[in-house]
């Protein structure tokens, strides 16, 4: 009896640290890659109407160069949260109890839907940065409705883009971009979950014993998580990313008065939006950029939710973490979001 009760104490003393040192890798790394950051751009962004250069800005003619040119712009500003979410994509599976995420995350009801949602706030990442951390949720048996809530939920209802957005290109954009990201993020996570059968990588419920003590050396786990997760997302985004900077010329012209106020363009530019990758809030650049160019609201609108929103890089990034009809799906109801709301400016 005494050997059974010093395992319990031993098993619960043991277990605090491991969500406390996620949650505070979570808190530094968030503050020195995106609070911090953000936090000094919000001014810039009052003072200028403007947070930099459209990161498609300058067209090359050689795919090769624009492939290069493109991908050495796009990593720079990406980088440090890329490292950061194959970070928190490893550690989110050997630092937080399975059960945890399963009572949260792991309902296959609108509930884990909204959980995601709201955890996905304070990430503020693109979706490539977000893709890893999903794929790590996955492994964990967070069900398909939450863990995609959250990963559409990291670059669409990003508050520091919110924030820029108003005072680049008007408040107006901001509230319809922040309705439009609602309705796209819990629209779309609910109703993948509702037509596509849910199998998570892990589906064994863990026993509380289970989730409380260690498997193995933590470095050792870490490290096996952290490798698998890096070899099964980085090297598809690179290459991914590399395709589209070759492409950008065509997926977004510049021409004046190229992009009118067409439903054609609007669906037009929904599907270059759901293809193409860029990193958080750098939309609003490229929208004010194209506009200045003669670009329409409708499409200006379109681009507001799909451009952000997915990606092909991350598309290809969660292929083993989610089946391919979620992914099909999921894309396609992103882009249809962006028709629909492109299609107001029409009206």
């Amino acid at each position: 009896m005494q050997t059974q009760i010093s395992q319990r104490v031993s098993e619960t003393s043991f277990a605090w640290w491991k969500p406390a040192l996620f949650f505070a890798v979570v808190i530094v790394g968030l503050w020195m890659v995106k609070w911090q950051p953000y936090y000094g751009k919000a001014f810039t962004a009052a003072e200028t109407h403007s947070i930099g250069k459209s990161i498609i800005a300058q067209q090359e003619v050689n795919p090769l160069k624009a492939a290069w040119d493109y991908a050495m712009v796009y990593f720079l500003a990406v980088w440090k949260a890329a490292v950061l979410g194959v970070i928190l994509g490893s550690l989110i599976q050997v630092l937080i109890p399975k059960d945890w995420l399963l009572r949260t995350l792991g309902q296959p009801r609108f509930s884990g839907t909204l959980f995601g949602t709201l955890f996905s706030l304070p990430g503020m990442m693109c979706t490539c940065c977000a893709a890893p951390v999903a794929a790590g949720m996955r492994r964990q048996s967070v069900s398909m409705g939450g863990a995609l809530a959250f990963w559409l939920g990291n670059p669409l209802l990003n508050p520091a883009t919110l924030v820029f957005m108003g005072f680049v290109l008007g408040w107006h954009f901001a509230l319809i971009r922040l309705a439009a990201s609602i309705v796209t993020v819990l629209g779309v996570a609910t109703l993948v979950q509702l037509w596509v059968k849910d199998k998570p990588q892990t589906t064994d419920m863990p026993s509380p014993t289970e989730t409380m003590q260690p498997q193995g050396p933590f470095l050792q786990r870490w490290m096996k998580a952290l490798w698998s997760l890096f070899w099964s997302t980085i090297p598809v985004y690179i290459i991914a990313v590399l395709a589209l900077g070759a492409a950008r010329v065509w997926l977004f012209p510049h021409a004046d008065g190229a992009v009118d106020n067409t439903l054609f363009w609007v669906i037009a530019m929904a599907i270059a939006g759901c293809l193409f990758v860029i990193p958080t809030a750098a939309e609003i650049p490229i929208i004010q950029t194209m506009m200045l160019a003669g670009m329409g609201a409708a499409p200006a609108l379109a681009l507001l939710i799909t451009l952000p929103a997915v990606s092909l890089p991350s598309l290809i990034m969660l292929h083993k973490a989610f089946p391919a009809k979620a992914l099909w799906l999921t894309g396609g109801l992103v882009m249809l979001s962006g028709v629909i709301f492109g299609m107001l400016a029409l009206i």
